[in-house]
């Protein structure tokens, strides 16, 4: 973990830390004057709020224990920690939004005049204000740190702007002698709440069960990798997310024929220009291929020129001929033979039909008994060697897309 992934885990540690202070100190404001002016909504309210404090210090838990180092029993660190965090407060918003359905409901069937009506609409309107400038806060640390459980955090406390708000309307409409209306006020309040819980419990779930759940981010990360140079192509992309970070592994397929400090160099450069793009991205897995064309030109050694009823030659440099195919998308398009013009030195037979089939832009051969100074050649003009497998001339050219 790097200092600046230590500076964001802090930064949110800090909003959780206020955060709790805050609705602290709503709750017992709250808990006070719902209890001196008799108003449930109030009172539920207030048990919303020290629901938010548990919330809260949740995040931080989980924001504190992330910042652990990798050891023998979680190599992987303790990313996830926050996420199961978070699907706690998710759970801690579902139970809060049954309860205050509970409370509200009594309080419909058995209305009672408010008292202290004008504090405690005061109370409900400050508190709404407060909620809603927490949840600004809350939303724009996770978003800057990236961290899923400040940001649930935040759209909760958004819960409680909207749950104040209906607590307001509630006190309003008993005071003017509406009193059934504070209970109808409540129960919209626990609805208002479980499903929210709900919507953020299925984002954790996910999460913990290393959903794809980012095709934007999914579909950045490939962009980004396949514009690097020396990159043909990018497949099989997959990102998790565990914690505030992100994990992701890709395929990539490069000219055939690099060397192994060549092919390092691709990965690493794929690796930095991904993480300085993706911020949050903790670990990129990178697996290396040579890239598969779709059209191919193929060569095979052959005895005589019987088109696809050649027979296969055993030699390569003394073949007398060379059938040249050009498979595109697993079919042969077209086939053309040539004489070998190897077979006829007396030295270097091998070196010279490598040289051949370089100048006729072959892709792969299919041939035995190819000497180590012909491959070699054959190598250094990205030409791949096969042996030839299949019943006929025709199974065995296509065969290279296997």
């Amino acid at each position: 973990m790097d200092d600046k992934t230590r500076i964001n885990l802090r930064k949110g540690e800090k909003a959780a830390i206020y955060s709790s202070l805050t609705n602290l100190l709503l709750a017992i404001l709250k808990g006070i004057i719902g209890i001196l002016s008799g108003s449930i909504a109030l009172i539920a309210d207030s048990v919303h709020s020290f629901s938010d404090i548990v919330a809260s210090l949740a995040v931080f838990i989980g924001l504190r224990l992330s910042q652990r180092k990798p050891d023998e029993m979680f190599p992987y660190g303790y990313y996830k920690i926050e996420s199961f965090v978070s699907l706690i407060v998710s759970a801690i918003i579902i139970v809060t939004g049954i309860e205050i359905a509970l409370e509200s409901f009594n309080a419909f069937i058995n209305p009672t005049t408010i008292e202290m009506p004008l504090i405690s609409l005061s109370v409900a309107a400050f508190s709404a204000v407060i909620s809603f400038l927490l949840a600004r806060y809350k939303e724009k640390v996770g978003r800057d740190i990236d961290s899923q459980a400040l940001i649930n955090d935040g759209k909760h406390s958004f819960i409680d702007i909207f749950s104040s708000l209906i607590v307001f309307v509630g006190i309003l409409s008993s005071y003017l002698g509406f009193l059934s209306i504070e209970g109808i006020s409540g129960i919209l309040v626990a609805f208002l709440i479980v499903y929210m819980g709900l919507k953020l419990a299925k984002d954790d779930v996910l999460v913990l069960l290393d959903a794809s759940m980012d095709p934007e981010k999914l579909n950045e990360i490939k962009l980004i990798a396949k514009g690097v140079e020396g990159v043909e192509n990018v497949h099989d992309v997959k990102v998790r997310r565990s914690g505030p970070f992100v994990f992701a592994e890709l395929h990539l397929e490069t000219e055939k024929g690099l060397s192994v400090r060549e092919a390092s160099d691709i990965t690493e450069k794929v690796k930095r220009t991904v993480k300085d793009e993706i911020r949050n991205l903790d670990t990129l897995t990178v697996q290396i291929e040579p890239y598969k064309k779709e059209k191919l030109r193929v060569a095979v050694p052959v005895e005589n020129r019987k088109g696809l009823q050649s027979t296969v030659s055993e030699h390569f440099a003394r073949a007398p001929y060379i059938l040249f195919a050009n498979v595109s998308n697993g079919e042969i398009t077209d086939i053309v033979i040539k004489e070998n013009p190897g077979v006829k030195l007396e030295k270097k037979k091998g070196l010279e039909t490598a040289d051949f089939l370089g100048k006729e832009n072959v892709d792969v051969l299919i041939g035995n008994e190819v000497g180590e100074g012909p491959m070699y050649a054959l190598n250094d003009k990205l030409i791949d060697v096969i042996f030839p497998k299949g019943k006929n001339l025709e199974e065995i050219i296509l065969d290279v897309y296997k």
